[in-house]
């Protein structure tokens, strides 16, 4: 299950946490992107619902899932505690660090901290 809240006019599709876990690139295309496709752009999914795989950049399981991301032009917000991930991987803590500099993938803590960003205003309004 997920809602579709606006957050400063901008439709956010956030995803339940006891929804289905993400696996698989084809479990983001099906629970993911295509619930969002037609009513958000933007996509908050909670950390837990990520298989761990996508923590672990050496799958390449995360790069597969941010580029389907990309292809659909839709934002997407990992929500929720990763500090076990970071504590376990040199290169995931650069990933985030870069992330949350952009403006079409964060890691944000909760939803407020996704409400602020997308503030008139915020680190994560695209101009224009």
């Amino acid at each position: 299950m997920a809602d579709v809240i606006e957050h400063h006019g901008m439709p956010v599709l956030v995803c339940d946490t006891d929804g289905a876990s993400i696996t698989t690139v084809q479990d983001a295309l099906d629970h993911l992107i295509g619930a969002a496709f037609a009513c958000a752009e933007v996509v908050a999914v909670p950390s837990t619902r990520l298989d761990d795989r996508f923590f672990d950049l050496s799958t390449g399981f995360a790069g597969d899932i941010l580029q389907k991301f990309a292809n659909y032009r839709l934002r997407l917000v990992v929500i929720g505690d990763i500090d076990r991930h970071l504590a376990a991987s040199s290169a995931l803590p650069d990933l985030v660090r870069e992330a949350n500099r952009g403006q079409d993938i964060w890691f944000l803590p909760d939803l407020d901290a996704l409400s602020e960003r997308l503030a008139p205003g915020g680190a994560g309004r695209k101009a224009g």
